[in-house]
């Protein structure tokens, strides 16, 4: 089969353009006329010259970033609110996109809607560019016929997403550097430093204190075996990776990781944010409750909260009220609980779950911008403890032969 582009115009006398695959000319000429579209041109496109095999799978692979995500759906919201054909919109972004992963993703949604299918079907098709809770907004849309403001509500969620995202990072960047820092100093005086001591010692033929054998033990292991070493770190890093590819294994580190002093009120809280405003969006795009459980708990990102969350889906199913079941799956404090019980009774739910989402976020901001002075006086006391030990270890013995000296 051949690929041809085509125009025509439509039953409202608007020009369509596209690409396809077919057999010949007057198939897609048929298939034009059967859609409603009056064929105009109709031409065969050259046979390009085939792409090396590992550079057409390295295009492939992958899928948008938070931020070509964003900015795809701020494009697709404006050119929706102008009025703008799907079709044509889809083409004048794939025109003026460099991003390789977005042209071939917009070229297959103009395929796939040139067959008669709708956006949402086009988008579940591309599971690793768009997930459920995405496709099932914009589902809810079409049927809604609210698709200009479904875009807004997308934008306004993957906008918060990525704010809760940079503020973790931006929260662990600061304890992480200091880590790898103390690792490779502690590196650096095991193999390079203590080995020159070591052979001091070794001349002198004295009893070295207990802390000092120690350390000369590790470094000559270090030295000597530096190779396993190695490799039990990354046979280490390699299980700890298979460990949380098991669905109990990322729900026991999910769990862990709220309970860490200082990083686990911050992971909580952004989680809870997540929870809250995407529960209120998808609510007041007009999505079953129950259906909005099941979305947004792919959206929190920690299987902890994941789990407590289809714990809240069973007991809408079962007929009890938001308060109970949020009272039994333990993840909300006192005011959130008092927050919900208001929505419910005024049938205000959306709106009080999104506020819930803004003080969380506001609370996310200042809990990482104080989060560098909360931690360094914690991070200082590990490195002079380490320190004292290596400089106790290391002059304890040339402390005791000076005493020796004095005293002969």
């Amino acid at each position: 089969m051949d690929n041809f582009t085509y125009e025509g115009r439509n039953q409202r006398g608007e020009l369509i353009k596209g690409k396809i695959e077919s057999p010949n000319q007057q198939a897609v000429a048929q298939w034009m006329l059967g859609t409603g579209i009056t064929p105009v041109m109709i031409r065969p496109i050259p046979q390009a010259k085939p792409q090396p095999q590992w550079l057409t799978k390295i295009q492939g692979q992958g899928s948008l970033s938070p931020t070509e995500l964003l900015l795809f759906t701020r494009q697709m919201g404006t050119m929706v609110k102008a009025g703008l054909p799907l079709l044509q919109a889809l083409a004048g972004m794939q025109k003026s996109s460099t991003n390789i992963r977005l042209v071939a993703l917009l070229g297959a949604i103009r395929e796939d809607l040139d067959k008669g299918l709708e956006l949402s079907t086009a988008m579940a098709r591309h599971p690793k560019f768009f997930d459920d809770y995405y496709v099932s907004m914009i589902r809810v849309g079409e049927g809604a016929g609210q698709l200009e403001e479904i875009f807004v509500r997308l934008f306004a969620q993957l906008e918060f997403e990525r704010d809760m995202k940079q503020k973790i990072k931006g929260a662990l960047r600061y304890p992480t550097f200091v880590v790898i820092a103390i690792s490779v100093a502690i590196g650096i005086l095991t193999i390079f430093v203590i080995p020159v001591f070591a052979k001091v010692y070794t001349s002198m033929k004295v009893q070295l204190p207990p802390l000092t054998r120690l350390l000369l033990a590790v470094s000559d292991f270090a030295v000597n075996y530096w190779w396993l070493v190695i490799a039990v770190i990354m046979t280490a890093i390699y299980g700890f990776r298979l460990y949380l590819k098991q669905s109990e294994g990322r729900y026991r580190w999910d769990k862990f990781k709220l309970k860490l002093p200082l990083i686990g009120s911050i992971l909580s809280k952004a989680g809870i944010a997540r929870f809250c405003l995407s529960f209120s969006i998808a609510c007041r795009s007009g999505v079953p409750i129950d259906q909005a459980f099941t979305l947004v708990a792919k959206v929190v990102d920690n299987a902890f909260y994941e789990k407590r969350i289809h714990q809240m889906r069973d007991g809408i199913t079962r007929g009890e009220t938001m308060l109970r079941i949020a009272q039994s799956a333990g993840i909300f404090k006192a005011m959130e609980l008092q927050m919900i019980a208001v929505g419910e009774a005024t049938g205000e739910m959306e709106k009080m779950m999104a506020q819930v989402a803004q003080m969380y976020q506001e609370e996310v901001q200042y809990e990482v911008g104080r989060l560098g002075s909360a931690i360094e006086p914690i991070l200082l006391a590990v490195m002079g403890g380490l320190v004292l030990l290596l400089m106790l270890g290391i002059f304890l013995p040339l402390w005791d032969l000076g005493q020796l000296a004095q005293q002969s």
